[in-house]
């Protein structure tokens, strides 16, 4: 059973880092894209970086270029989101998705406020 569990969301104060993990479990390679997701309140869901399964190449939305870095240990099955410059407008639910050929998996949600 494949499980994705996020951890590191937390409360920052507007130009703060946090940095957020995602711990995936119940797999046996690393040939998965890892994915951070975030929904405001009252906003659709949100892409907002992608790492592929060996790590070279990343992507990211235009709201967070140059401020977050995605990156991932495959020797760790886990996958970070560096963020910072934090903005209000980053507080959301942060949720980790991996895709695995045609399935894909979610975590539970890491909720992160940028608030003074």
């Amino acid at each position: 059973q494949v499980q994705v569990v996020e951890s590191g969301g937390g409360l920052v104060q507007p130009g703060g880092s946090l940095r957020l993990s995602c711990a995936v479990s119940g797999v046996t390679s690393s040939s998965y894209l890892m994915n951070w997701y975030r929904r405001a309140p009252g906003k659709e869901r949100e892409l907002v970086a992608v790492i592929t399964n060996t790590g070279r190449i990343t992507t990211y939305a235009d709201s967070v270029k140059g401020r977050f870095t995605i990156s991932r240990d495959n020797a760790k099955n886990t996958a970070y989101l560096q963020m910072n410059s934090l903005k209000p407008e980053d507080t959301a639910v942060y949720y980790c998705n991996i895709k695995r050929g045609t399935s894909d998996y979610w975590g539970q949600g890491t909720q992160v406020t940028v608030s003074s």
